[in-house]
């Protein structure tokens, strides 16, 4: 495999997505779904899709349960993407999602299967083999019960010590301990950039404030994705805000994970700053017009790019 356009995608906690659509969600009574489907699911099972449909040599590994790997392994298979998940005792867990007719997104997320020492033990073997083959590591989403945030942490210094670049979308505890590792690249929201130094910011200067003070601690890319008011960039010491134009909203589902891995493709093809933010910005836009994550019809994506603003913040 070329260690240059490969990526390894690691979903620690994936999860079977049930997504139903309906007209508004009316609390402690009964709801009729109009629309519903069930697809695998997890942030990093999410951005290995998107970037196989990029062109990507994509790998995924994390852990899996035994009980209902079938989905995954068959959406594994038709998009050419290489499995080497652990599999480990029990099922892995569904996420219920509700979509309201004005683009509000509620999340139900249950509880997972466990992993015990064996499991995590057999994950890092698995980890160090890997990283000599992929350029690129990608940790997305939470994680599973019995792995610590430190583990995390390891495993990112893990593959950084294997010459990887790392990427981590997470929040909470999980990203507060990935920091302390120096990932390349990071995409708090606002809510988890407040939780994780304790504190509300009234304004963007705090909040680039407190992104600035976080790439002191060497992490080269940070990325405040803010919705619909796009994302802000913090590389070399320079800030970038993209705007997208306004799209009609389907759901959000699925629109952070577009934009990692739109934003790791534009690493592997080594766009430069404003086509890489302009990029990652218009397909996670785009993302959010459409109930499933894929990939845009090209017209489509081409009107968005031209519609999307970057400018030096």
């Amino acid at each position: 495999m070329s260690h240059n356009t490969s990526v390894l995608s690691i979903t620690l906690n994936p999860a079977l997505d049930l997504t139903g659509q309906l007209e508004q969600l009316k609390i402690g009574k009964v709801n009729s779904i109009t629309e519903a489907n069930l697809h695998p699911a997890g942030k990093g099972v999410n951005v290995a899709k998107v970037l196989a449909e990029l062109g990507a040599k994509v790998t995924v590994s994390g852990f899996l349960g035994l009980e209902n790997a079938s989905a995954f392994e068959h959406l594994f298979e038709s998009q050419g993407i290489n499995d080497e998940f652990i599999r480990v005792a029990g099922t892995t867990r569904t996420n219920v999602k509700i979509v309201e007719a004005n683009g509000e997104v509620s999340d139900l997320n249950f509880p997972g299967f466990s992993v015990d020492a064996a499991d995590i033990a057999s994950f890092e073997q698995k980890l160090l083999e890997l990283c000599q083959h992929h350029s690129y590591v990608v940790f997305a989403g939470s994680l599973a019960k019995g792995v610590s945030p430190e583990q995390l942490a390891d495993w990112i210094r893990l593959a950084k010590a294997q010459g990887c670049t790392v990427l981590v979308d997470t929040s909470g505890a999980a990203l507060a301990a990935a920091i302390k590792a120096q990932p390349s690249m990071i995409k708090p929201n606002q809510d988890e950039l407040e939780e994780l130094f304790q504190q509300q910011f009234s304004s963007v200067e705090a909040i680039k404030q407190a992104c600035e003070d976080l790439a002191k601690q060497d992490i080269q890319h940070i990325v405040l994705s803010r919705g619909e008011q796009g994302s802000l960039w913090l590389h070399q010491q320079q800030w970038l805000q993209a705007q997208p134009p306004k799209m009609k909203v389907v759901s959000t589902v699925g629109a952070g994970d577009t934009f990692v891995a739109s934003f790791c493709w534009g690493l592997l093809q080594q766009f430069n700053a404003t086509e890489q933010l302009n990029f990652a910005t218009a397909m996670s836009a785009l993302a959010v017009a459409q109930a499933n994550v894929g990939l845009p019809a090209a017209e489509e994506l081409e009107r968005v790019l031209q519609q999307t603003t970057i400018t030096q913040h």
